[in-house]
C-alpha cells in the first residue's frame, strides 16, 4: 500500500519509528509472530509491539535482544534504516527541486511506495 506524504508538512522520520518498520519487515519476513520474537528475546508482546510501531525507544541492549531473536545483523538493520531514511530525502528533494517557481500552488499529496 502507497503511504501518502504532504511534503509540505511532513517531518523528517524518526529513528524510532524508522527502527520499528525495519524491525517489523524482518519479523513479517520470517513468518514470525510478535509472542514467538518476544519470547525468544525476552519482553513482552506489549512492548515489542510498540516497539515496531515506533512509540518506544529501546536501549541498545533491548535492540540486540530483538534483532537476536529475529536472526539478523544489527549492521544490516541500520544499514535499512538508513536506507529509508536516505528515501525519503530523496522523495523530498525530488519534490522540492520538480516545484514550478513563480505559480501559486495549494497541498501537493505525493503517494511513495
Amino acid at each position: 500500500m502507497a503511504e501518502i506524504l504532504d511534503f509540505n508538512r511532513t517531518p523528517e522520520p524518526l529513528w524510532r519509528e524508522a527502527l520499528g518498520r525495519k524491525l517489523r519487515e524482518a519479523r513479517e519476513e520470517r513468518g514470525d509472530r510478535l509472542v514467538d520474537v518476544a519470547e525468544r528475546a525476552g519482553i513482552s508482546v506489549q512492548y515489542l509491539s510498540e516497539i515496531e510501531r515506533g512509540r518506544k525507544e529501546p536501549s541498545s541492549e533491548m535492540i540486540a535482544a530483538v534483532t537476536g531473536a529475529l536472526g539478523i545483523d544489527l549492521a544490516d538493520l541500520l544499514i535499512g534504516i538508513a536506507g529509508q531514511v536516505r528515501h525519503f530525502h530523496q522523495q523530498v528533494q525530488h519534490f522540492q527541486t520538480s516545484r514550478p517557481i513563480g505559480r501559486p500552488s495549494g497541498p501537493v499529496l505525493m503517494a511513495v511506495a
